[in-house]
Formats: structure tokens, sequence, C-alpha cells
């Protein structure tokens, strides 16, 4: 056997053809559409995937104002946030932040389920949210993704 066969293949920023992907989160629950949507920003959903590297999907998600929450999390939840003045924490529920930065949740829920450092940050460029069906990204044509087939 050619021991040159075996060589693992990394994909690098330069040689990934990155693609633009659509995904509608209309009655889609948040943690569960979350960690899809972090899935194909990595990249794991490509036989190509390398973890030290950019070579997931842009991911533009529409409809942010429709998700759901299961249990009593809308009104239990606490989402806590911190102003940088003295006494400047502040508090609000999935409810409170769904009428008036719906975009938010979905942001929070994918960030938590990133790699944190460098890396990390460089994947939360890749995602955009959308409140409504309209969203603007028509010149990068997404391909639209059934969340449902993805595992």
């Amino acid at each position: 056997m050619d021991a040159l066969s075996y060589k693992t293949k990394y994909v690098t920023k330069t040689g990934s053809n990155k693609e633009w992907l659509l995904v509608d989160a209309e009655n889609e629950v948040v943690g569960r559409l979350a960690s899809k949507v972090a899935m194909l920003l990595r990249g794991k959903h490509l036989p190509s995937y390398t973890p030290h590297s950019d070579s997931g999907s842009n991911v533009i998600i529409i409809n942010a104002e429709k998700v759901r929450f299961t249990g009593k999390k809308l009104t239990d939840k606490v989402y806590t946030r911190y102003t940088g003045y003295q006494s400047g924490q502040r508090f609000a529920t999935p409810k409170e932040l769904l009428a008036k930065k719906p975009e938010e949740i979905l942001l929070h829920a994918i960030h938590g389920m990133l790699p944190k450092g460098r890396l990390g940050r460089v994947y939360n460029t890749n995602v955009r949210v959308f409140a409504g069906d309209k969203h603007g990204m028509d010149a990068q044509q997404p391909k639209k993704v059934d969340l449902s087939k993805i595992k």
C-alpha cells in the first residue's frame, strides 16, 4: 500500500467553498434550532469538516419572532446582561425579548453552542437573523434548508 494515499486533507479558509443557507425558524424550538444552526456554521454537515478552520456555511435565519419555547420557559427563563455601569444589571424574559428584539434570542442561543475563542467569534459573524420573511440577502442566492432532515 502507498502511504501517501492515507494523508489527511485539511480545508483552509481559501480552499473552502462556503455556501449560503436559508433557515425558516417558524414553529421551531429555540434550542434545537440553535444546535442545528451551530452545526451548519461549523461545517459538521460537510465531508470536508475541519475543526480548526472556518469551513462551514453562512446561515440566514428568517421568522425569528415565530420561534417556540417548551414548558414554562417563555415566562420563567431569564436573560441577564450588564450595561457596564454601576447597578447596571438588567433582566429580561423571552416573552419581553420576543416583543422587542426577537433576533437576540436566537443569536444568544447559537452563540452558546459555538466554541469559545477566536474561531467561535468568527462563526458568530457567519449568521444573520431577521424577524420577518424578508431578509435582503437575495444577492447571495441562499439555498433553503429543511431542518427536519438534519440530525
